[in-house]
């Protein structure tokens, strides 16, 4: 018989779940709002090139592509149906037209030329473009334009090409981050004061230590050649190096005084992408996962750690230089 695995607090479950669903998106854009990382991939059709590549050693997106294409490249040439199908693209199956700006719109619109706006993200998708058109001056005469993708089941039509991971990678980053979580320097004492026994804790500790040592998920010389442990294989912040706290995990973040928001749910740790999410690459992957603090994550924003640090070193000397301690 199994032996039963003890749950994670609520909060921290919740936590590690999220790290599988990409980042917030409102209906003026075309991405998807907190969905899967496996979920159906944008690709700008620049990128849709000889170079393009899957992630490493997967041949496909789980949930299929479409490539946008920009209408000016689009209607450039009246037989870029046939430079798509050089590239393996039909309109209305795997690639759109997407509009994004209210000239394109006025100097090709779809509606003029019996075009529909796409509802599904599956081959076929039902029509050929997709429109998020922001508003203009009244002067303009020109209203916000969002077509396609706009039901309450069907909003936006995928997600950013660089957000994406496979199920199968999301299950490993969750497993490795919870692991982190562990070797956090105060992780059981922690767990056992929010809804775990300290025995429970221990023992979901030891459980997920060992299967990630199992998936070569726990390679201690990697995990702090990226600055997700110390020299202790206690974790760290990416950015600053401070051992993290599991009170971080679980407490929200202060707010300044005068400025609270009641519905707050940011905690003082958070996700930290060693390598920043970027267009080329696949960076939502194991050993490059870790936390660290929100307002370092902040400070780090999709400049990566090493500029951000050179930028720091920067302001640093330039304080200095100007007669102001540092």
């Amino acid at each position: 018989m199994k032996t039963k695995v003890p749950k994670l607090p609520q909060l921290l479950d919740r936590k590690i779940y999220k790290t599988g669903q990409t980042r917030g998106a409102d209906d003026d854009v075309i991405f998807q709002n907190r969905v899967g990382r496996n979920s159906t991939v944008l690709i700008p059709y620049q990128f849709w090139n000889e170079s393009f590549s899957y992630p490493e050693n997967e041949r496909n997106f789980e949930n299929g592509f479409i490539v946008l294409i920009p209408p000016a490249v689009y209607f450039k040439d009246k037989d870029f149906s046939n430079i798509l199908k050089k590239k393996s693209l039909i309109l209305g199956k795997n690639c759109l037209v997407f509009y994004q700006t209210r000239q394109d719109w006025d100097r090709f619109n779809p509606e003029k030329i019996g075009w529909k706006p796409a509802q599904k993200r599956n081959a076929p998708l039902g029509g050929n473009y997709v429109a998020r058109v922001p508003a203009t001056t009244a002067l303009d005469n020109g209203a916000k334009t969002i077509q396609g993708f706009t039901t309450t089941t069907g909003k936006g039509a995928g997600i950013r090409l660089y957000e994406y991971a496979s199920s199968a990678t999301i299950q490993k980053c969750r497993l490795q981050l919870e692991a982190l979580y562990w070797l956090c320097f105060d992780s059981v004492d922690v767990a056992s004061k929010n809804s775990m026994t300290k025995q429970n804790a221990e023992m979901r500790k030891k459980f997920i230590l060992d299967k990630c040592k199992s998936m070569d998920l726990l390679d201690y010389k990697k995990l702090n050649k990226v600055r997700m442990l110390d020299e202790d294989n206690k974790t760290i912040c990416p950015l600053c190096l401070e051992r993290l706290s599991g009170v971080g995990f679980l407490s929200r973040m202060m707010q300044a005084e005068g400025r609270e928001v009641p519905d707050l749910t940011v905690t003082e740790i958070n996700l930290f992408h060693i390598k920043e999410l970027r267009y080329g690459v696949y960076n939502h992957k194991p050993y490059n996962l870790g936390w660290g603090h929100h307002h370092c994550n902040v400070v780090t924003k999709d400049s990566g750690i090493l500029e951000t640090l050179k930028w720091m070193k920067v302001v640093l000397q330039r304080n200095k230089k100007s007669g102001f301690e540092v």
